[in-house]
């Protein structure tokens, strides 16, 4: 199953740009956008320093001898990747014709959720403070969700 969903997010992912590829190649990508992708590069980019390669999995499974990251991003949201993922698809969602950019953008979320479901009901299985750590943050946006 985590294979699946792995395959759907980067086949969403690449809809987008696909979606997406007209008008970045004319320059019309907005200012919303543009703020959205650095943010997205920015929450990816701070993510990496508290959780190097290595340490985590693209798959939903946790890695063997992985450690359980609690710092950085990781203080506020559980799954700061899938965060930065989902900003950089609404990047592209709002740069791709409206109703295409939509659907694929949600048809991501529900992929994500599903994974994020299953990598969290498995990181409870491997590291036993990660139901305490759940239960004190949200899984992917601070103070939200």
């Amino acid at each position: 199953m985590g294979t699946l969903l792995v395959g759907l997010q980067f086949g969403l992912l690449l809809l987008l740009a696909w979606l997406a590829s007209a008008r970045i190649a004319h320059g019309s990508v907005g200012a919303p956008a543009m703020a959205m992708a650095i943010a997205s590069l920015a929450l990816a980019g701070w993510t990496f320093l508290h959780n190097r390669p290595g340490n985590f999995n693209i798959r939903p499974t946790p890695r063997a001898g992985g450690k359980l990251v609690t710092t950085g991003p990781y203080r506020h949201i559980r799954h700061p990747m899938y965060s930065a993922v989902l900003l950089a698809a609404a990047a592209l969602a709002l740069t791709s014709p409206p109703a295409a950019g939509a659907v694929a953008w949600a048809a991501l979320l529900l992929v994500l959720l599903r994974k994020a479901a299953l990598e969290e009901r498995w990181m409870a299985e491997r590291h036993p403070d990660y139901v305490s750590y759940r239960a004190r943050t949200r899984r992917l946006v601070p103070g939200l969700f």
